[in-house]
């Protein structure tokens, strides 16, 4: 058989060390030697001796997710072996993480992570209760973090002089070092009148970055496992 399916664009290419890399804009590839966490449904492909769990996390992490909605639905993968994962065809992106780096993100972001790295569900300093609250999963150790985005995301500078509004809607996530809180950009009398429909946004002052996709939040079908 012939032609451009068959070409070294699409071909998969040889690990050359254990771990996470990417293997095109929509896949992650994961060689692994031991252990790996990935969102549940993000396998696509796999090859080797390689055996996937459902990962519990525990009645505190389990009521966490009940009460505010955020929480990585996650499976442990083991064994030896490639495994590819993706999650609707969103781009793929790998954070770095060293000794003494935090970042928070949403866990509709996550797509798979080292086991050297751990996480916990936190309320957003400063979001209060409007919505329900705000709440992201905190990473922090030393590894790598596998990400996705619905588009090319925007790496935004945060600095104490130029703090960053971004919707909260559209936030992937941001350096945990960042002082956060909600900030209203429109009175009530103008949101009655119809308003801009931009009415909260999350400020963002430090030193760090600030990750946020291209669009809005879109309604999500119920995950499948």
């Amino acid at each position: 058989m012939k032609g451009d399916l068959f070409s070294s664009r699409h071909m998969v290419r040889a690990a050359t060390e254990p771990g996470m890399s990417v293997e095109n804009a929509k896949c992650l590839r994961y060689a692994v030697d031991g252990e790996m966490y990935a969102r549940q449904g993000a396998m696509v492909a796999h090859r080797g001796e390689l055996r996937f769990e459902r990962k519990g996390q525990g009645f505190g992490g389990m009521l966490k997710r009940a009460v505010t909605g955020e929480g990585l639905p996650l499976m442990a993968v083991r064994g030896r072996g490639e495994v590819w994962l993706a999650h609707e065809a969103q781009n793929c992106f790998v954070v770095e993480m060293e000794p003494g780096d935090r970042f928070t993100v949403g866990g509709r972001h996550v797509l798979c992570f080292d086991p050297s790295l751990s996480y916990e569900i936190r309320t957003v300093k400063g979001s209060g209760v409007t919505a329900g609250g705000l709440f992201n999963s905190v990473f922090s150790g030393s590894g790598r973090l596998g990400l996705v985005c619905a588009g090319d995301p925007l790496v935004i500078p945060v600095s104490a002089e130029q703090p960053v509004y971004v919707d909260t809607d559209a936030v992937v996530g941001w350096s945990e070092s960042l002082e956060t809180s909600l900030h209203r950009s429109q009175s009530i009398g103008s949101m009655l009148r119809g308003g801009s429909g931009e009415a909260v946004q999350l400020m963002l002052r430090g030193e760090g970055v600030v990750v946020v996709r291209p669009s809005e939040l879109t309604q999500h079908k119920p995950q499948q496992h």
